[in-house]
């Protein structure tokens, strides 16, 4: 629950404030592109849906594990994308993406198979 109510924090705030969010993980003078920005946007309203489609069905059996499992593939692929992008992107920025990103892959994998057996 908490991993949902997170990504749906981190969906608002990429919403609200695209730059400011981006900056840490993409670098300041990527995060001001225009584009960027776009893109952020796009990335916090994926967030924030599944965030809410989480917790909408944490109590169903069927579909529960379903939207965790796909949570946890859209992080395995922040992940490779940020691994992929590495050279372009500040090395914090590279670390606790990958680091947060696989967390949240691993967390959503085991919530799938949890809920998948009660």
């Amino acid at each position: 629950m908490l991993l949902a109510a997170g990504r749906s924090a981190l969906g608002v705030a990429v919403l609200a404030a695209p730059e400011r969010v981006t900056a840490g993980w993409l670098g300041e003078a990527n995060a001001k592109l225009p584009v960027v920005g776009d893109l952020a946007r796009s990335l916090g309203a994926r967030d924030l849906a599944l965030g809410l489609a989480t917790l909408q069905t944490l109590g169903d059996s069927d579909l529960g594990p379903r939207v965790q499992a796909l949570c946890a593939l859209v992080d395995g692929v922040d992940v490779l994308a940020t691994v992929l992008a590495r050279e372009h992107l500040p090395r914090k920025g590279v670390l606790g993406t990958v680091a947060i990103a696989g967390a949240a892959t691993a967390a959503g994998l085991y919530f799938s198979h949890r809920l998948a057996r009660d």
